[in-house]
């Protein structure tokens, strides 16, 4: 994430996507152009299945677009009246006007791996730390918390980092530690759609 305080990147998609039996933790992740080398879909997709089921919420769906500068630029050019690359957006499913309509997919996460990579150089880190970082930042944004006030963003710092601790990977999988699932400020984000489809 940047430092730099920002106008929040969470916004609402205009209409559900059918879903999987409520009882599933479904995780797809998606590449967009060329793949991002040291960026594992399935490490990705192992990390977003913990997170959801560290905050409680398993029976929840996520998509996460890994994805480059380019694009993410037009994202937020298209949706956020930015031009200019960010590092993660938010597409929430649960905000707008499609908020009280049953669904489990909580929305989509979009990274850019380019910038998520110039980051994690910037803070020492190696690239799976930020995209993790990343990851449940926008994870949050879908949640409902926000960033609009300083206050706020000491709390969504907070929250975040409690939920990468929680989240530590094994050969085999994910390990996580529930973490507290205390509300942030609802955003009102703007009813879009941004439908996204590729190989699970």
């Amino acid at each position: 994430m940047k430092r730099a305080r920002r106008r929040s990147d969470s916004v609402g998609l205009a209409a559900p996507r059918s879903g999987r039996s409520s009882n599933e933790n479904s995780v797809e992740v998606l590449e967009e152009g060329v793949r991002h080398p040291g960026v594992s879909r399935v490490r990705v997709a192992r990390l977003g299945r913990a997170m959801l089921h560290a905050m409680g919420v398993d029976e929840s769906e996520l998509s996460i677009l890994l994805t480059d500068d380019n694009e993410i630029q037009r994202l937020n050019r298209h949706y956020r009246n930015i031009d200019r690359p960010t590092d993660v957006l938010s597409f929430s499913q649960r905000q707008g006007l499609f908020q009280d309509c049953p669904t489990a997919l909580l929305g989509d996460v979009v990274i850019s791996v380019p910038t998520a990579r110039r980051q994690a150089l910037e803070q020492g880190l190696d690239i799976t730390t930020e995209v993790t970082r990343l990851l449940a930042h926008g994870l949050l944004h879908l949640m409902g918390w926000d960033h609009v006030t300083p206050a706020e963003d000491r709390r969504m710092r907070r929250e975040t980092d409690r939920l990468c601790a929680a989240v530590a990977l094994d050969t085999k999988g994910a390990r996580v530690t529930h973490v507290n699932r205390e509300s942030g400020r609802r955003g009102n984000g703007q009813s879009l759609r941004r439908p996204m489809k590729g190989v699970k």
